[in-house]
C-alpha cells in the first residue's frame, strides 16, 4: 500500500476515534448553549431627570425584561419573559379573611371568566393594571403631573404631583383617587375610593370599599422602571399584601388602538351564568 494512502487512513481512523470519544451534551445543556434572539435588555446609563431634579419617569414601558413584545415569539430568553425572579424576590400569596377565601373558592368557572377584564370589557383598574397587564403603558411625566396611557382598552390616568390631599368622601373610580409625594428618587402614590367591580388578580381576588393601594415607582437606570405595589383592605385581607418589585423595560414601539368590541364570548358567558343562577334557585 502506498505510504500516502496509509497516512490518510491512519488520520481518518484517529478522527473517528476522537468523535466517538467526545461526550454527548444532554438536551438541556445544548439548549443553554444556543444563543437567544431576544434577551434581557441591559439597564443602560443613568436615568434622565426633569428640570426640577426629580427622576423623569417618561417612557414607553413593556411588562417584561426585553423592551419589546415577546408574547408568542420563539428564541426569547426565559429571563426576558418575566418581570421578577421569584427565587430572588418571592411574591407571597395574599392572606384572605376566612369569609373572603370561602367566597373566592365558591366562584364557578363562569364567574371567574366574567371577572376578567379581558372578558367583561371593563378597565382593569388599580392595582391590577400593574399586576395583570400584558400590554404596554406610556408614561408622560412633567413637573406637577404624571400621565399614564394604558394600551389595554385605551385607558388613561392622571396623577397630580402637587401634594393635594386625598378626598374625605371620594367618588369611586376604576383607578381610584390619588395623592403623590417623592421619597428621594421614589415616587409614592397612595390611592383610595375604587370601583368595586374591579379585581386585584384574575383568580377571583375581589376588594371592598376600604381598599387602599400604595404604588412606588423608581427608575434606577435609563431602561428600567420598577413598580412595587402594596394592597391594604381590612375588610378582605388579614394583613396588607406587598408585591415583588416588578421591572418594566423601555421600548420604542407603537401604542395601538385597542377597544373591547363585538365580544361574543361575553354574551355566551352571561347566558351560562344565568343558567347557573336558575339551577341554584331550584
Amino acid at each position: 500500500m502506498p505510504a500516502d494512502i496509509l497516512v490518510r487512513r491512519i488520520a481518518l481512523a484517529a478522527s473517528v476515534a476522537v468523535l466517538c470519544a467526545a461526550p454527548v451534551l444532554p438536551a438541556r445543556a445544548q439548549q443553554q448553549q444556543q444563543k437567544y434572539t431576544v434577551g434581557v435588555m441591559p439597564p443602560g446609563g443613568p436615568p434622565p431627570r426633569l428640570a426640577d431634579g426629580t427622576i423623569d419617569l417618561t417612557g414607553h414601558w413593556f411588562p417584561n425584561g426585553a423592551g419589546q413584545g415577546v408574547s408568542g415569539r420563539y428564541g426569547v430568553d426565559p429571563a426576558a419573559l418575566r418581570q421578577f425572579d421569584p427565587n430572588v424576590t418571592p411574591e407571597t400569596p395574599p392572606a384572605f379573611q376566612s369569609w373572603a377565601l370561602a367566597k373566592i373558592k365558591s366562584m364557578t368557572p363562569t364567574e371567574l371568566e366574567l371577572s376578567k377584564s379581558s372578558v367583561n370589557c371593563m378597565p382593569r383598574g388599580v392595582p391590577a393594571i400593574w399586576l395583570q397587564n400584558p400590554y404596554t403603558t406610556y408614561i408622560v411625566h412633567k413637573p406637577g403631573l404624571l400621565v399614564q396611557l394604558y394600551e389595554v382598552l385605551n385607558n388613561w390616568r392622571l396623577i397630580h404631583l402637587d401634594g393635594r390631599p386625598l378626598p374625605k368622601d371620594p367618588e369611586p373610580f376604576f383607578h381610584g383617587n390619588s395623592t403623590a409625594r417623592w421619597e428621594g428618587d421614589t415616587l409614592v402614590v397612595e390611592s383610595i375610593g375604587f370601583d368595586e367591580r374591579t379585581y386585584i388578580q384574575p383568580n377571583g381576588w375581589f376588594h371592598s370599599d376600604a381598599l387602599r393601594v400604595t404604588e412606588r415607582y423608581t427608575r434606577p437606570s435609563m431602561n428600567y422602571l420598577i413598580v412595587e405595589v402594596t394592597v391594604e383592605d381590612p375588610k378582605v385581607l388579614e394583613k396588607p399584601w406587598k408585591s415583588a418589585p416588578r421591572r418594566w423595560t423601555l421600548g420604542n414601539g407603537e401604542i395601538y388602538e385597542f377597544y373591547c368590541t363585538n365580544n361574543l364570548e361575553l354574551e355566551e358567558l352571561q347566558k351560562l351564568r344565568e343558567q347557573e343562577l336558575k339551577q341554584q334557585v331550584k
